[in-house]
């Protein structure tokens, strides 16, 4: 008796797991049905399934503007939206291990995963965390852009520290859970106390090289070596601001003329932030297409050195797909993946190099149990 089909194609096709995509704010605060191809932003069911992107962490992400009383809330429900998507569509599946994301994929579904962005949508409670994991959320990043009581951000100049005798608490209790601890957008010292509390590998879901591009949500070589000490998993960033500094440089001068389009963007669309956040970068994304935009290879770049400065077990992918304005040319959205695994097969890397870059190193993390 031959092999079901799905399972064929399983085994031809290599998983890919993106560790992080914000796509549920757009189904949420636009009702966006991604169940069909959409005319914008980079994620729809068609094209994940065209792009080969077999498993994806959903970020839910609660904006800064949310805070006691609603941070909680909002988090529920962009899960509650995630959640609709795989009760709704029979081809996607909720998956929690790496067995479920393999059984989806066998089945020829796609596999939809959770992470919550931004800790303080649990606004200082354990009990919350617990509640996040019962319904299905994976990792958590500890801070986004902004920092919070318990823990500092690396772009918040207000709360810049490290992690306080609570935060040390959240890492205990996402360790005993199994939920990854999530390191990108934390400050320095946040990532220091981390690894000193951490018993379990922890992730960065979408960060890039410090060494190449000088951005503070990047990681240090020093960093990149202690997640691969610690036996994690860094998924690097697709967004040119991360990868380029004279793209860098070029696009944030950009975004100060812009400014009062974008201001006025947001203010149209006050109370719907992933809607406004959304708009906004369709809106600068149009305008970056006239600058020196760089190509994938700058991507591979980046996956490269953290080969080079990790080993080839603690690398993947974390595109920010559909939460960044700019894709790295000729890149456009998640069906431009397989022109990646073409750039990562042009410079050398292996068949199980490649499988172990695009998703079986953040499955290996979704294996063991807590």
């Amino acid at each position: 008796m031959g092999l079901p089909l799905g399972l064929l194609l399983m085994l031809q096709q290599p998983i890919i797991v993106d560790g992080h995509i914000d796509t549920p704010q757009r189904m949420l605060d636009m009702k966006a049905d991604i169940s069909g191809r959409l005319a914008d932003g980079h994620i729809d069911v068609p094209r994940m399934r065209e792009g080969g992107l077999t498993a994806a962490f959903f970020s839910i992400w609660v904006d800064a503007r949310y805070g006691r009383g609603s941070a909680f809330r909002r988090a529920l429900d962009l899960i509650g939206a995630v959640r609709a998507l795989a009760d709704t569509n029979g081809g996607v599946e909720l998956a929690t291990t790496a067995e479920e994301v393999r059984t989806a994929v066998g089945r020829g579904h796609i596999a939809a995963l959770m992470g919550v962005e931004g800790g303080h949508a649990i606004e200082n409670s354990l009990a919350n965390i617990d509640s996040l994991y019962r319904l299905g959320v994976r990792y958590m990043t500890l801070t986004w852009n902004n920092g919070n009581d318990w823990a500092g951000s690396s772009t918040d100049p207000k709360r810049h520290g490290g992690l306080s005798a609570f935060g040390r608490q959240v890492v205990g209790r996402m360790n005993r859970l199994g939920m990854l601890v999530d390191v990108s957008h934390v400050s320095d010292s946040t990532f220091r106390d981390v690894l000193a509390t951490t018993t379990r590998p922890v992730i960065a879901s979408h960060s890039s090289c410090r060494a190449l591009a000088h951005h503070p949500r990047n990681l240090s070589d020093e960093q990149l070596r202690a997640v691969a000490r610690n036996g994690g998993v860094v998924g690097i960033n697709f967004y040119p601001v991360f990868l380029d500094q004279h793209f860098r440089d070029q696009y944030e001068e950009m975004r100060r003329r812009l400014k009062p389009q974008s201001d006025s963007i947001r203010a149209r669309h006050r109370g719907r932030p992933g809607e406004s956040a959304f708009e906004v970068d369709n809106f600068v994304g149009q305008h970056a297409e006239s600058l020196d935009v760089p190509t994938i290879d700058r991507l591979v770049d980046h996956i490269e050195h953290a080969v080079q400065v990790m080993g080839i077990d603690h690398v993947g992918l974390g595109s920010d797909f559909d939460g960044i304005s700019v894709l790295p040319r000729p890149m456009k959205d998640a069906t431009s993946l397989p022109e990646l695994v073409r750039a990562l097969e042009a410079r050398g890397y292996s068949d199980g190099d490649v499988r172990k870059i695009v998703g079986e190193n953040f499955l290996r993390l979704l294996t063991a149990g807590p």
